[in-house]
């Protein structure tokens, strides 16, 4: 098994002010003539960590991690104003054009895999490749699987939980019911709807439980919650199955697709139908992990992966490992 990279402190710390009120917070580590690689974490609201850093050998690759709007250390905290796909996609750009980069490698999982495939169809030219984790199409049956009718059946237990917040006569569309609790007002029931949404998610990321990652989700109810339950109820800001109809435009870029075959918030039909749409992409279906990016198995297959893709484009010589 491939283990992450030792952690790394950033070389470089910086703040983007894009769109009014939101002002970025991304940094560099690795390599400043290394390998440009973009981390794109998940949620979305999630944000990065010191983690994000660790998929990448720091001695080929110039490793760029950012929180998205809303995220992290971005501000405003939790915002929805103006955090759309596409607003996304164009900070994305920005901090390419901000640091100088011609093109860069595309790291994403999950929601993180969702706007790297979004934003690699919007600039195929900036993509040398991309290496994708748990696929998220944000399909009409995707999120119904997840918070409405389908993962609850594996986990009636956890479901009860994630229920609790909604009274019965609103539980016909739990994510509407949600977005009214996650953009009212009242903070109280703020926190309490999204303590229970982000709880779900957490719960069950893992092919084994992990309240490693229940805690980190529960670190960040809010921003997950809201920003999560903002983009769903609008189906992610894309057209039906956009992502998929849009696969010409970047079939010539290479990809590696990595998914656990127990993944229950984006089950693996996800990363199949992708493949599929995708000549130029290798899939590796991990036997034993679920959604989590930190399971042994996912990261040993993204670090297997990472390495692999800066040896073909440094064209570095098997013995120079």
């Amino acid at each position: 098994m491939h283990s992450l990279y030792p952690e790394i402190k950033p070389y470089a710390r910086h703040t983007l002010a894009v769109d009014d009120p939101h002002v970025l917070y991304l940094d560099e580590s690795g390599s400043p003539d290394g390998l440009p690689v973009l981390f794109i974490h998940g949620g979305p609201g999630a944000g990065c960590d010191a983690l994000s850093r660790r998929f990448f050998d720091p001695g080929l690759y110039r490793i760029v991690t950012f929180d998205q709007r809303g995220c992290g250390r971005s501000t405003p905290y939790a915002s929805l104003e103006r955090n759309t796909t596409w607003d996304l996609v164009a900070d994305m750009e920005r901090i390419r054009e901000h640091l100088g980069i011609e093109k860069w490698v595309l790291f994403g999982g999950s929601w993180g895999s969702t706007l790297a495939l979004a934003y690699a169809q919007t600039h195929p030219d900036r993509v040398h490749a991309l290496i994708l984790r748990g696929i998220f199409l944000c399909r009409p049956e995707d999120f119904h699987w997840f918070y409405q009718d389908g993962a609850s059946r594996l986990f009636p237990d956890y479901w009860q939980d994630y229920l609790a917040p909604i009274p019965e006569q609103e539980r016909g569309n739990l994510m509407q019911a949600y977005y009214k609790r996650l953009s009212c007002p009242d903070e109280i029931a703020q926190m309490g709807a999204a303590r229970a949404w982000s709880c779900w998610e957490g719960r069950t990321a893992t092919l084994r439980p992990n309240p490693d990652v229940v805690e980190r989700f529960s670190e960040h109810a809010l921003s997950i919650a809201r920003i999560e339950c903002h983009y769903f109820v609008n189906n992610a800001f894309l057209e039906p199955n956009q992502l998929i109809r849009d696969m010409p435009k970047i079939a010539h870029i290479p990809g590696v697709i990595v998914h656990g075959r127990y993944d229950v918030v984006c089950p693996l039909d996800n990363a199949w139908a992708l493949h599929k749409a995708w000549s130029n992409s290798e899939l590796q279906i991990v036997r034993d992990a679920g959604h989590a990016g930190g399971e042994p198995g996912i990261c040993d297959a993204l670090v297997r992966a990472t390495d692999a893709m800066a040896r073909q484009l440094l064209d570095v010589p098997p013995e120079a490992e």
